[in-house]
């Protein structure tokens, strides 16, 4: 394991982590608000332009997994660059996409590379950062992502409605510039294990999340019944059983079985898994619903979305610099009855009526503040369920579930549109309906969260122990 640095470089370490997640995220947001003007530039459905989020998801989750063990085994600063670059070149391809094929072609590639780039860069941190100060790290590192969330919006809208959509994309080349440059810093002696993960397991998770996300889409238009939605149900069986079968066997698997072992990491990727399918159906949700029912324009909707990313991003700093240290499980578990209280309120009371200041600000503010708590608790239980070495892969895995249930949420929000009868807002409310749900099963999660308490500075396992030896056991923080 890499001892700590010193406070310098261990500041620029997390600087140069935070500015990539903050690439990654900003694509996030900024690609929603991208949704309703491609479809009309490429005259394509609702459930086709949806892969415009589904295809950049796809990736990312299978492939956050094995891209923690591959941070390891090269080392978390030239993965993290490597990422960083791949990610700034695909974005250039996206603007300048004369078809949606080659649009989602590099959707895909800029996924693969933020599942390069993200887990590398909480590694590194975690790597650089004392143990004392890791709780503060995470919540910086994960309230950069919220920055991105903050500015996505406003910056997304403005150019939507001042230039075009393609321009969105344009908004990474100048940050993933600058990190490129300044990354040439970045540690270079870091130890390495210099054995790659099985990425031929990677392929197969994403084969499986694909299908099924596919499967789903096309529910509405051919049938349930139909050869294409049976078809991809059998695909999604079969990829997600040679990938379990891959994970037993591999001496290096690209799902990390034996992580589970730790009954912390196991509950985290659940509660990941609920969460993200409620955090992205929301961010998309949001954008539709104000430019299809409120007619809202692109800068509007994106101007109505900026106060709760906003919050989050407050909630996110202001976590890690209380007095006191709140558990996961207690940032969990609020932070998920938050945005199920105020998804359920917008499921009951939305309507065709724009309501901004009564509705829509105080339950987004609300929103706000529960992802910001849900967000940090997560990521604060992925890392510290497992021991330092396994940091990048821990983390890779618990955001990898975090994708899927995102992909699986933007699929049920197509779905839920297409199928729920009526006009006006009643679709709408419907989805609204499903977060909820999904908010409350990831906030049953997070009661079930329990994490031993923190170790003392080396918390490294004598050589020989196991992952699972060295992982935490269940009942120590129960706060």
């Amino acid at each position: 394991m890499t001892t700590a640095a010193s406070p310098g470089r261990a500041s620029r370490a997390l600087l140069l982590a935070c500015a990539g997640t903050f690439l990654s995220f900003l694509d996030a947001t900024v690609t929603n608000l991208a949704v309703p003007p491609i479809a009309a530039d490429f005259d394509v459905s609702l459930t086709t332009v949806s892969w415009v989020a589904t295809a950049y998801v796809i990736p990312f989750a299978a492939l956050l997994a094995p891209a923690g063990p591959l941070a390891d085994a090269v080392g978390r600063a030239r993965l993290f660059l490597v990422g960083v670059a791949l990610f700034t070149a695909s974005s250039l391809l996206i603007a300048v996409a004369p078809a949606l094929p080659v649009l989602l072609g590099a959707r895909a590639l800029q996924g693969l590379a933020a599942a390069l780039l993200v887990p590398a860069s909480l590694g590194l941190v975690l790597a650089e950062v004392p143990a004392e100060r890791r709780r503060a790290a995470i919540g910086v590192w994960s309230a950069a992502g919220a920055l991105a969330a903050a500015a996505g919006p406003a910056l997304g809208g403005l150019m939507v409605e001042v230039l075009d959509w393609r321009a969105l994309f344009c908004l990474n080349l100048p940050v993933g510039a600058w990190v490129l440059i300044a990354g040439r810093k970045l540690p270079a002696g870091e130890s390495r294990t210099g054995r790659g993960p099985d990425l031929a397991g990677g392929l197969l998770l994403a084969l499986g999340v694909g299908s099924a996300v596919y499967g789903l889409t096309q529910g509405p238009d051919r049938g349930w019944s139909s050869a294409h939605v049976l078809t991809a149900a059998a695909v999604t069986v079969l990829a997600g059983a040679a990938t379990v079968l891959r994970a037993l066997r591999h001496p290096r698997p690209a799902l990390r079985l034996d992580l589970f072992r730790s009954r912390p990491f196991a509950v985290a990727s659940g509660v990941s898994l609920a969460y993200g399918a409620a955090l992205f159906t929301t961010m998309l949700l949001g954008v539709l619903f104000m430019t299809g029912a409120w007619h809202y324009s692109a800068l509007q909707a994106g101007l109505a979305m900026s106060p709760a990313a906003l919050v989050t991003a407050v909630v996110g700093i202001g976590v890690g610099r209380l007095p006191f240290a709140l558990s996961p499980r207690t940032m969990v578990t609020a932070g998920s009855l938050l945005v199920a209280a105020a998804t359920g309120t917008l499921a009951l009371l939305i309507d065709t009526e724009p309501r901004f200041w009564t509705l829509w600000l105080p339950t987004g503010t609300v929103i706000g503040a529960g992802v910001g708590l849900a967000t940090v608790g997560i990521s604060s239980a992925a890392a510290l369920s497992a021991a330092p070495r396994h940091f990048a892969a821990a983390t890779g895995m618990v955001m990898a579930a975090r994708q899927v249930g995102g992909g699986l949420g933007i699929a049920a929000t197509t779905v839920i549109i297409a199928e729920t009868p009526g006009a006006g807002a009643a679709p709408y409310a419907a989805v609204y309906g499903f977060a909820t749900a999904v908010s409350l099963a990831a906030a049953l999660g997070g009661l079930a969260l329990r994490l031993a308490p923190q170790a003392p500075p080396s918390p490294e396992p004598p050589a020989g122990r196991t992952p699972a030896a060295a992982a935490p056991t269940p009942g120590g923080d129960r706060r």
